[in-house]
């Protein structure tokens, strides 16, 4: 672009569904496995141009490009080997996360506005809606379905099983704190207060509903979020759901334009 023209897009876009996991994807690809299977694949290149050579009956042998090329391709596969499990976790939770978005997507018909992938310090916040029941904070779970048995996600008296297993990783604490998190940053950049409800969603997965559900927090199937939020009384004036919707977009796209 010349220097005395500009271009006449002011911010970038607003992230995409998963656009976190797949930026570590790719960021996994690119720096421990793509340089080694391109290495890889220049001494293979050059092992059979020596192969030719030799075939061909001229002096150069094979032998020393062959052993390296052997080398390579052994440590590309193991890089590939190593770096699998994660990449496919990524994957899997890019999907969910893609689907849950499309899902989603369907709420701006109901006047709300939805927001993907906003990156936070340290995490990122999966999905956020914003209308006239308030504001909410959706975490995308796609957990692995065992082959066989029942996949069910129980949440009882606080602890959330999934096909009656406890997770690693407790996501009732990261949800309360991401919700937590994004009302603090509303309230600084409007002065008004917004509290978020947090929301757990799991695709794919049945979620059964205990009848002392905490009233604070959500542990649904995605399908089902358009329900609770019709069951929800109105909380937000549409001056309320627009200055709450700007500021969220300003800080996301400050935060793009930082990294």
């Amino acid at each position: 672009m010349d220097s005395n023209q500009r271009s006449p897009i002011k911010d970038k876009p607003l992230r995409q569904a998963g656009q976190s996991l797949e930026e570590e994807r790719r960021a996994i690809w690119d720096d421990k496995i793509e340089p080694y299977l391109m290495v890889a694949l220049l001494f293979v290149m050059l092992a059979a141009l020596e192969c030719w050579r030799w075939y061909d009956s001229r002096p150069p042998n094979p032998v020393l490009f062959g052993l390296v090329a052997l080398a390579w391709v052994a440590l590309a596969t193991w890089k590939v080997w190593r770096h699998r499990p994660n990449m496919k976790a990524l994957q899997l939770g890019a999907d969910g996360e893609k689907a849950v978005g499309q899902f989603l997507d369907r709420m701006r018909e109901r006047q709300y506005q939805v927001f993907h992938d906003i990156v936070g310090p340290n995490f990122n916040l999966d999905h956020v809606l914003i209308g006239r029941a308030g504001v909410f904070t959706i975490e995308t779970k796609t957990w692995t379905k065992p082959a066989k048995g029942d996949a069910r996600v129980t949440f009882k008296d606080g602890r959330l099983l999934a096909a009656g297993h406890a997770p690693d990783r407790d996501p009732i604490v990261q949800a309360r704190a991401q919700a937590k998190w994004l009302g603090n940053l509303l309230m600084e950049t409007t002065g008004k207060p917004f509290k978020a409800m947090p929301v757990i969603v799991f695709p794919g997965w049945f979620v059964e509903q205990s009848k002392d559900k905490p009233a604070d927090l959500w542990v649904l199937e995605p399908k089902a979020l358009p329900t609770f939020i019709d069951n929800e009384p109105t909380r937000l004036a549409d001056q309320d759901i627009k200055l709450a919707s700007f500021h969220l977009s300003r800080f996301i796209r400050s935060v793009e334009r930082e990294r």
